[in-house]
């Protein structure tokens, strides 16, 4: 099985258990309209009337390229129109507000309009022409997969802003506004799209009249901006679709049609020996929303695992003249990763097929025994252990990811080609534990990290 596929597999068990997100509501000109709550007013019998398009996308998943020539594509798995429309003035603004999105799932996010020419709520879905108001790719590839639309999304509590044209007629709209995931789009018909829908009746305005483009007809499978790993480094990206609205607010697409990104390599780091016994923690600040937490861990006897399954890592102490560092990371969303460094060797990073830290604490432990100390750290999983004959070790629970760091000479630009360097026995282990992880209760939603 090819490494491209493997990945796809992981991912799409990460999609089975934790599903993903969609537009719940809307920021209308200052004001909330709730949408079509998708896992819920799918199993009742009245449901309250709103400004979201109903869709029977019960799993919360997507299409994919082989239904691209379908109507599921327009507003996602037959769709029927939102009962109501929420009003705002052409030139205003609207918040889309997303309940989740993992972040292993890059890509773009697209904002579409199409002018009903009367009602909305009984629209043929199939007629509607829509043209792009807003669009966002590849932000930053400096370290593979690269930083993307999604990404800003996710930091912004999973909400998108839109403007609405000044210079479009007043009249009847259905929005579209969609994600489209990339983390498979190596394969055939790997890339996932999840369109979602809202009315809009537009006020003021000029008299614009865009020419659109049928749903059926926006994307097709082979597109430069569908078909593409974001796994090696990518000069540039051409986001998918029509080309955007000539009147569309500057400011409204927080990336051009194809974003160009250069690559850095950041330096390594070498901690210097000591004498004592020290415990530290400080945060590390990302773009996403973050939380900070403290812990301290007191390094006597030979600790054990505080839970399992999780994974360990271990720093044992060995007759020598070096100091020995601990160092681990715990994610925003409770996934737990570890870097490792021994002795003078190079740091070796590589990217989780599941939800990445948005921040972490990171606590460093110094030890000494014996008037002797010792350097060692080992990965979260499938790396080696470093044993030695001294009984003081410092054992830290950490969560599994799915592709654990390796002693072997991995490249942290190629996803592909750390993969392959792994053994048989190793991958399936980085498999399990990744599964495991989706099934237990201690993971944290993104939104709840603003609060």
């Amino acid at each position: 099985m090819s490494i491209s596929k493997i990945t796809g597999l992981l991912l799409s068990s990460a999609a089975m258990v934790a599903g993903h997100g969609y537009v719940s509501g809307a920021v209308v000109d200052g004001t909330y309209h709730g949408g079509f709550l998708v896992n819920t007013y799918n199993y009742m019998e009245e449901v309250p009337a709103n400004i979201g398009w109903a869709e029977k996308a019960t799993d919360l998943g997507f299409i994919d390229g082989s239904g691209y020539a379908s109507s599921d594509i327009i507003c996602h798995k037959e769709a029927t129109p939102g009962a109501i429309s929420a009003e705002v003035k052409a030139g205003g603004e609207v918040e889309l507000q997303w309940t989740e999105w993992p972040e292993s799932h890059h890509g773009p996010v697209i904002t579409y309009m199409a002018n009903c020419n009367g009602d909305c709520s009984k629209v043929d879905k199939t007629t509607l022409k829509f043209f792009k108001i807003a669009e966002a790719g590849l932000i930053d590839d400096s370290n593979v997969p690269g930083k993307w639309a999604t990404d800003e999304l996710i930091a912004n509590n999973n909400s998108a802003t839109v403007t609405i044209p000044s210079a479009i007629a007043a009249g009847n709209y259905v929005l579209r506004h969609e994600i489209i995931g990339l983390h498979s789009a190596g394969e055939e018909n790997g890339a996932q799209n999840y369109p979602q829908c809202l009315n809009l009746k537009v006020t003021g305005g000029g008299s614009d009249v865009p020419e659109g483009v049928l749903g059926t007809a926006l994307y097709k499978a082979t597109d430069p901006g569908i078909k593409i790993s974001i796994y090696t480094a990518l000069d540039s990206y051409e986001i998918p679709g029509p080309a955007l609205y000539t009147g569309a607010a500057s400011g409204s697409s927080s990336g051009s049609a194809t974003t160009t990104a250069a690559a850095t390599t950041a330096p390594a780091t070498t901690a210097a020996p000591t004498a004592a016994s020290t415990v530290s923690a400080s945060p590390i600040q990302s773009s996403s929303r973050h939380f900070t937490r403290t812990r301290t861990f007191t390094p006597s006897g030979t600790p054990t695992p505080s839970s399992a399954p999780s994974s360990a890592y271990e720093s044992t102490e060995a007759p020598s003249t070096a100091t020995e560092t601990a160092t681990f990371t715990e994610a925003a969303t409770s996934i737990e990763t570890a870097t490792s460094t021994v002795s003078s060797a190079p740091q070796v990073t590589d990217e989780p097929d599941t939800q990445t830290a948005s921040s972490a604490d990171s606590v460093s432990i110094t030890s000494t025994a014996s008037g002797q100390s010792a350097q060692s750290t080992t990965p979260v999983s499938g790396g080696d252990d470093s044993e030695s004959s001294s009984s003081a070790s410092a054992t830290a629970t950490a969560a599994p990811t799915a592709a654990a760091s390796s002693s072997a000479s991995a490249s942290s630009g190629d996803y592909s080609s750390y993969l392959s360097s792994l053994s048989a026995e190793k991958l399936l282990e980085a498999i399990r534990s990744t599964l495991k992880w989706l099934v237990s209760d201690s993971k944290v939603h993104a939104r709840a990290l603003a609060h």
